[in-house]
């Protein structure tokens, strides 16, 4: 009997892991929600210079992106063979290039209003997929799904996929590309990096 307990007890407290595990769905969306009204439109539809937009879109991308995680990923396995120097240093201007990058690619829904699709599940622990459209005035809806981590009962974007390209996985795929042919391998790639967002 009191083996039976203790095996009960045990499934309890497994299950009760796994679903403290699971991402709150809508506490996700209403998260994006967040992002896309009071960030990206606002932002986007402001009358204000260039530099006013990416200082902006700076704030937003600090708040409510994981920018030390995506960096991690996206430099792939050179993460684990950079320097502490190069890590930082590819951060920051890997922080400061995507800003920019970004700021203008949403200059496409300027005007516009996401609509909210519901969620996907994901197959990384602690993460989720919030599925947005973009009504357009010609074709079919844009579609923007955002990658979305909980940790802590805090989200954060480590992922947007635009029209099924993830920005995240083309980053990986073009920087390990360049830093094979660099001969100055990460050190390259900070150096391109840094001129691309000047």
């Amino acid at each position: 009997m009191r083996k039976l307990l203790t095996f009960m007890a045990a499934v309890f407290l497994l299950s009760t892991g796994l679903a403290q595990a699971e991402v709150n769905a809508q506490k996700a969306e209403d998260f994006i929600k967040k992002v896309t009204t009071q960030g990206i439109e606002e932002i986007i539809n402001s009358d204000v210079s260039v530099e006013e937009k990416d200082a902006r879109f700076a704030k937003l991308f600090n708040e409510y992106l994981d920018l030390d995680f995506i960096g991690r990923f996206v430099l792939g396995r050179y993460w684990r063979t950079s320097t502490p120097k190069q890590r930082t240093e590819f951060i920051d201007v890997y922080r400061e290039m995507n800003i920019k990058t970004w700021s203008k690619r949403f200059d496409e829904f300027k005007g516009k209003t996401f609509v909210f699709k519901g969620t996907t599940p994901s197959n990384s622990a602690g993460q989720i997929f919030v599925n947005t459209e973009v009504p357009m005035e010609q074709g079919a809806p844009a579609k923007v799904v955002w990658r979305v981590k909980e940790d802590d009962g805090k989200f954060k974007i480590v992922d947007i996929i635009i029209e099924n390209v993830s920005l995240a996985i083309t980053a990986r795929n073009e920087y390990a590309a360049f830093i094979k042919k660099s001969p100055d391998g990460v050190d390259g790639l900070i150096a391109n990096l840094r001129e691309k967002s000047k």
